[in-house]
């Protein structure tokens, strides 16, 4: 996924963490360069469709979501635990 908006400085990153520990599903988040922020999800598919969900509402109240690009790759690592990096 690739999340636009205000989603950066904003505590976007820990609370799409808190959500995805939640939901039960693994994988990473990341904030770019050019201010977007990029998410790698796994798990079971209706997990990850409440996921996206939350995602598109902003799991934080400081953020503002804009625009959400979800994209299916069947080459990304299989994650066991959600991680933030950078």
């Amino acid at each position: 996924m690739i999340v636009e908006g205000m989603v950066q400085g904003v505590g976007f990153r820990y609370t799409t963490k808190q959500v995805a520990d939640r939901i039960g599903v693994y994988g990473i988040v990341r904030n770019e360069n050019d201010g977007t922020v990029y998410i790698e999800a796994n798990g079971d598919v209706d997990k990850i469709a409440d996921f996206i969900e939350a995602i598109r509402k902003s799991p934080s109240p400081s953020a503002k979501v804009e625009h959400v690009t979800v994209e299916e790759d069947a080459t990304i690592e299989e994650h066991v635990k959600f991680s933030i990096t950078n």
